[in-house]
């Protein structure tokens, strides 16, 4: 690990270990290591003048920016505990998880994509008792929000970050469980230095390199093998809102951008867009990508088309804080796609079955959560007593350790990068009058992998509108959560068990995307 012992203190010890090199890119401004420490350091004095104690609670539900980082470092240098929240949440699921996380203060943007958190927040009536202030970051209120920060002093500031332990707490990141009920995971600080320092290490991050940041800093590639990584290593955080084929062309010409990382949609994105020969990518060298099927072609285009001459592969979830297995980025194409490589450097990796033949895939070690935010019940389902975590994933093991994973325990699919849980779904579509019963199985699809589809039972007398069911849906749910097909059933098929099919249902989506 390195010398930084919590991530309170990491843009201190970013700042005495790589002073004025370029820390971040963002909106035209460039700041260093040394400038992005004095931002944090008054963020955190301006957490502390709202009353934020050690280990409060505090959000930030915005997309990728400069003020997210100096935020959120800023909430955690003060001592608070991180809960980042998904931008594409709709404001009952945004709520749940800030009531739950007893979130105390709130950082949030008024239009992102046409859509203002804040108002969106108050018009749902949704009740937060102990949510004290909200604190939008692209407005006049950030910098009076700062200017309250010159009631504390940068001692206080010191000693309160200084105060942090490693094994307290960091961050709460919500990932959605079998149950459609999101679940808190919260990380130490100690936990998620080694965890990245380790991903790092084995993907080649190293000091200069400048890091597209695109993936959302809401989810664990984000933040943490984003900026926290960044400011392990030294490499330059450059975010991007939101993902277009083309502005990122343009931003790895005009930034010489040297790491990408995202899932496999992203760069097969980036190679077919049309005006992709236009734009010189020769300062790219490291891309990071992880699914559970990659084609050989992907890997070897990344390096022909994008010029990254290192392509590493990985797996985790939020419960592993983020990774479990990395391929390194030596290994032949065919590995990369087909294996998630072996375990993270300090942990262990085993199949709950014979060698040889498909199991749970279940990991042990350091990088494994403590347990599940208020619910034991649900953490001795995930951790059993000789603290395996079971992550519901099926996989094989080769003769070296590499991992192939081979299909899922759970009903989990992914849309373009991000896990959809059917169950949650589900339960909105019972919620329409004109659904009685509901099922939703991933079915394949070109540009994001995979998508929903949904078999509805429909009331007596009453019929299944696609249009008004996927209205219905995107009101309630982030869009990718949100079906991309319905269709109508007199009944889901049941096994013997009882349980609804939901191999029959998978097979039937297939055939009609095929």
């Amino acid at each position: 690990m390195t010398g930084a012992q919590t991530i309170a203190g990491l843009t201190d010890w970013a700042a005495q270990m790589y002073g004025d090199e370029e820390a971040l890119v963002c909106d035209g401004d460039r700041w260093t290591f040394a400038e992005l420490r004095d931002r944090v350091d008054r963020a955190a004095r301006a957490v502390i003048a709202q009353g934020v104690r050690p280990g409060d609670s505090v959000a930030v539900w915005a997309p990728n920016s400069a003020r997210w980082v100096v935020a959120a470092l800023g909430a955690v240098a003060a001592g608070g505990v991180l809960v980042p929240v998904n931008t594409r949440y709709r404001a009952a699921e945004a709520a749940d998880i800030l009531r739950r996380s007893r979130t105390r203060l709130l950082f949030t943007e008024h239009d992102f994509l046409g859509t203002d958190y804040r108002e969106l927040l108050a018009a749902s009536g949704e009740e937060l008792p102990l949510l004290e202030r909200t604190v939008t970051l692209h407005s006049a209120q950030w910098p009076r929000f700062l200017a309250g920060g010159d009631r504390v002093s940068g001692q206080e500031r010191r000693r309160r970050t200084a105060a942090v332990r490693p094994d307290a707490t960091a961050d709460i990141l919500f990932t959605s469980g079998t149950t459609g009920r999101p679940k808190g995971v919260p990380a130490a600080h100690v936990q998620n230095l080694r965890v990245y320092a380790a991903w790092a290490r084995a993907v080649t991050l190293r000091r200069g390199d400048r890091y597209l940041l695109v993936n959302p800093f809401f989810h664990t590639f984000g933040y943490k093998a984003g900026v926290i990584a960044c400011l392990l290593f030294g490499a330059t955080i450059v975010p991007e809102r939101v993902f277009d084929a083309k502005t990122v062309l343009g931003r790895v010409q005009e930034e010489r951008i040297s790491v990408l990382t995202g899932a496999p949609t992203l760069f097969t994105s980036l190679i077919r867009h049309p005006e992709r020969a236009a734009y010189d990518l020769t300062s790219m060298r490291m891309a990071v990508t992880g699914a559970a099927n990659i084609p050989t072609a992907l890997i070897e285009e990344i390096g022909a088309f994008l010029g990254a001459r290192s392509v590493s592969t990985a797996y985790g979830l939020t419960e592993s804080t983020g990774v479990v297995s990395v391929c390194p980025p030596h290994e032949s194409p065919e590995t990369l796609a087909h294996t998630c490589g072996t375990a993270l450097e300090g942990t262990e990796l085993r199949i709950d079955a014979p060698p040889g033949t498909p199991g749970e895939i279940l990991t042990r070690g350091p990088h494994v959560m403590g347990g599940y935010l208020d619910d034991p019940e649900a953490t001795a389902e995930a951790v059993d007593a000789e603290g395996w975590l079971h992550t519901g994933d099926v996989g094989v093991l080769d003769e070296r350790g590499f991992l192939r994973i081979t299909d899922r325990l759970k009903d989990m699919f992914v849309v373009g990068g991000f896990n959809v849980y059917p169950a949650e779904v589900e339960q909105v579509l019972r919620g329409h009058p004109a659904v009685v019963d509901a099922a939703v199985v991933g079915a394949p699809d070109g540009r994001l992998g995979e998508v929903g589809v949904a078999y509805c039972v429909p009331a007596a007398g009453a019929r299944i509108d696609a249009a008004e069911l996927t209205a219905y849906t995107r009101e309630r749910l982030a869009n990718f959560k949100t079906p991309r097909a319905f269709h109508c059933l007199p009944a889901l098929p049941h096994n013997a068990a009882g349980k609804v099919d939901k191999g029959a249902l998978r097979r039937l989506a297939d055939e009609t995307a095929a």
